[in-house]
């Protein structure tokens, strides 16, 4: 027995056909990479020239100063491949030298809390390896908006307008890219960049004399990483104002960035109801949804209904289970966990008798591989409900944060892609006047305390939220992903539960209602975490949310469409393109044909 749609609700219908399908969390991402597959490029070529535009559209979402993971299947391959763009903590950041500035934690604005920016990078090596396309092709998109302008989204407006008092007394080159009148723009203002544009059309003229193609890529990533980025690091080494309060210098350097390139890594896995689910490593949170989906892969079909008090309190208390084991296990080697350890059947199913029929309120990370957990800081969210939705813009405290794109592409040759990047947000740090854009935030997520598997450590990736997400079964595939920080997984588990086991359309399955838990360890500074805390969206029902807090679970109803920004395309069985995108925010699109 199944559980299905109460009714065939959908804001939208689940595009279908055959030659290529497209989706991103801004229409216009979706609509360059559309015109790429239309122009006969591939997905790939198609999915980094989107990218680059969510550089330009999205800027309070995600910036080449930023990082990226990426889930790749190329035609004809059976399994996926990691494109690993996050760049690792630089060799002055050390825990020594932070806790001699005073902290506790790597600020969450600021160039102290820059690792080295790998989007960039990992975008031209995609290219490279699996695209057709040449480089200034791919880049007229991006650098055309950049130059001519673009309609400023609203969400951008508004976190503009929230960093303004910032951005005028301590970050006067930000205060000038994006508050060039004084005053914040409005809504839908043309903004234009000519200083990135000029770094993209610098990017082309780097390899411009060369014959090969991926000599042409290549020249243009040496460009990037030992002209472009060391300009960045020398600005943001000057002294500015950090979330903390006080003012620090960057420790970001040239060497750091020339020493790195993005990478290729194999993805691991775990089979749920016949699909065989592709996550990255446990340097990102891929490995919690497929050990959630294990926790939950021996329950009934019709019990794991998210709109349901039993299918909604289930989902919630595996994600805490698996969060817990994220936040004492996961990170770039020095301890961190196997994945096999974590998905052990005997590992499972201990975890698995601890969920009950109440709310948990307690952090209870397991020991996969018999190993104690390292228990880090849990700084309790007091005095507030917690009804953040992953990486807000501006936190509830009010300091600045960031938030995620996502883009899906799927072509009439097989190929697909599921990417996620992230960073380098307009309100992360400083903007270098003379390139247009800021570096990223990353080493946030990492602790200052030694012996975690996440602790900062010199040329160690800081653990990330960015989690994209690939599925094939036989001949179908299903890329997705979602911005979110730490809900990112939370709102594609509902997702693909309403598809893989209730039946619901893709589009239908992301309309549907959401929710997802607070009770884990905050990836974002101020690292905070809220016992039993549960955040739902009211079309959820009251008979449901009522459920769920006769559990014991703090319910903070977060509006009707507030939760969930999940975006996915795929392959039916009889060969179908599909493709849906989230409605939420009124932002992000699929197309295809």
């Amino acid at each position: 027995m199944t559980f299905t749609p109460p009714a065939p609700f959908t804001t939208r219908p689940t595009l279908r056909g055959t030659f290529g399908m497209s989706a991103s969390t801004h229409w216009t991402a979706t609509a360059t990479a559309q015109a790429v597959l239309e122009r006969g490029g591939n997905a790939f070529d198609a999915a980094v020239a989107g990218a680059f535009v969510l550089h330009v559209v999205e800027p309070h979402l995600n910036g080449p100063g930023g990082d990226l993971v990426a889930l790749v299947r190329p035609a004809g391959a059976s399994v996926p491949v990691v494109l690993m763009g996050q760049g690792p903590a630089p060799a002055g950041a050390t825990l020594a030298h932070l806790r001699s500035r005073g902290l506790d934690l790597v600020p969450g604005a600021g160039g102290l809390a820059a690792a080295v920016p790998g989007a960039v990078d990992a975008w031209l090596l995609l290219l490279r390896d699996h695209g057709t396309w040449d480089l200034g092709d791919v880049l007229a998109f991006a650098s055309g908006y950049a130059r001519d302008g673009h309609p400023l989204v609203a969400g951008a407006a508004t976190t503009i307008a929230r960093v303004a008092d910032l951005f005028r007394d301590h970050w006067p080159t930000s205060a000038e890219r994006w508050m060039p009148t004084g005053r914040p723009p409005a809504p839908d203002t043309l903004v234009t960049n000519p200083a990135w544009a000029d770094v993209l059309d610098a990017l082309v003229i780097a390899g411009a004399a060369l014959p090969d193609r991926a000599e042409r890529i290549d020249a243009a990533r040496e460009h990037w990483m030992t002209k472009v980025l060391p300009e960045a690091a020398s600005f943001i080494a000057r002294p500015h104002r950090h979330a903390d309060g006080a003012d620090h210098p960057g420790v970001l350097s040239a060497e750091d960035v020339a020493s790195w390139r993005a990478g290729w890594e194999p993805a691991v896995t775990a089979r749920f109801r016949g699909w065989d689910v592709f996550k990255a490593g446990t340097w990102t949170q891929g490995p919690a949804l497929l050990h959630t989906l294990r926790l939950l892969d021996d329950v009934d079909d019709a019990e794991l209904d998210p709109a349901t008090v039993e299918g909604a309190h289930l989902v919630i208390e595996a994600q805490k289970l698996a969060f817990a084991d994220r936040d004492a296990w996961f990170g770039d080697a020095g301890g961190a966990v196997e994945v096999e350890a974590l998905l052990a059947d005997d590992y499972v199913a201990t975890r698995r008798a601890l969920i009950g029929d109440e709310a948990s309120t307690q952090w209870r990370p397991g020991s996969p591989d018999g190993r104690d957990p390292v228990r880090p800081p849990l700084r309790t969210a007091h005095g507030v409900n917690d009804g953040s939705t992953g990486e807000p813009t501006v936190d509830r405290s009010g300091q600045t944060r960031g938030d995620t794109c996502h883009i899906d592409v799927i072509d009439r040759w097989g190929n697909v892609v599921s990417a996620t990047p992230s960073g380098g947000w307009l309100q992360s740090s400083p903007t270098v006047p003379s390139l247009g854009f800021c570096l990223g935030t990353r080493l946030q997520a990492t602790w200052l305390v030694p012996g975690h598997p996440a602790s900062l450590t010199p040329g160690r990736r800081p653990r990330t939220t960015l989690t994209p997400t690939l599925m094939s079964r036989a001949d179908e595939v299903v890329a997705l992903g979602s911005p979110g920080g730490d809900q990112q997984d939370q709102w594609q588990l509902t997702v693909l539960l309403r598809m893989l086991v209730g039946g619901y359309s893709p589009q239908q399955a992301i309309d549907a209602p959401n929710l997802h838990t607070t009770a884990l360890v905050d990836s974002f500074w101020p690292r905070t975490w809220a016992p039993a805390g549960v955040a739902v969206e009211d079309r959820l029902g009251a008979a449901v949310i009522a459920g769920l807090e006769q559990r014991g679970h703090r319910v903070h109803r977060s509006g009707d469409w507030s939760l969930g920004r999940v975006t996915a395309v795929g392959r039916s069985a009889d060969g179908t393109l599909w493709a849906a995108a989230n409605p939420r925010g009124a932002q992000g699109y699929a197309a295809g044909r």
